[in-house]
């Protein structure tokens, strides 16, 4: 009779979008994942590049945040995360059609992470061909049992 154990922690790479739905777009389906990176059930990985993409994004005109208002989405997700310095010659990863994505396959790789969540189908077909699995937030969201 096995029983089930329960991951207490899993390192993971979220991509921009989900970090941005997560922080911005506090609807059900993506607030659990905040709750869980600020519980610690989950340990974000985050490296210079995709901070850069992050700031980037939070200062998009279509989401009219402040200056303040992004400094403290920031400050909501940042301190949570573990900074990895991406090594000069980035890991081995597949070929991605879209590569401003590829920070985010070095750094699931680099920092040996349980999972990349992303929604992005540029990332999404490489699913079959990478290690760690690249799962959506709802598969993740079912594969931690939230």
């Amino acid at each position: 009779m096995g029983t089930k154990t329960k991951k207490l922690k899993f390192h993971v790479v979220l991509d921009t979008n989900v970090v941005l739905s997560s922080l911005i777009f506090s609807r059900e389906n993506f607030l659990w994942l905040r709750m869980a990176w600020q519980a610690k059930m989950i340990q974000p990985w985050v490296c210079q590049a995709t901070i850069s993409e992050l700031m980037a994004a939070l200062a998009y005109p279509k989401f009219k945040l402040t200056s303040h208002e992004q400094e403290e989405l920031l400050s909501d997700y940042l301190p949570f995360c573990e900074i990895l310095i991406l090594p000069p010659s980035p890991p081995k990863v597949p070929t991605c059609r879209d590569q401003k994505d590829l920070p985010f396959l070095w750094l699931a790789v680099a920092a040996n992470a349980d999972v990349l969540i992303s929604g992005d189908q540029d990332l999404q077909v490489l699913a079959h061909q990478f290690k760690p699995p690249i799962l959506t937030v709802q598969a993740f969201r079912a594969l931690i049992q939230l």
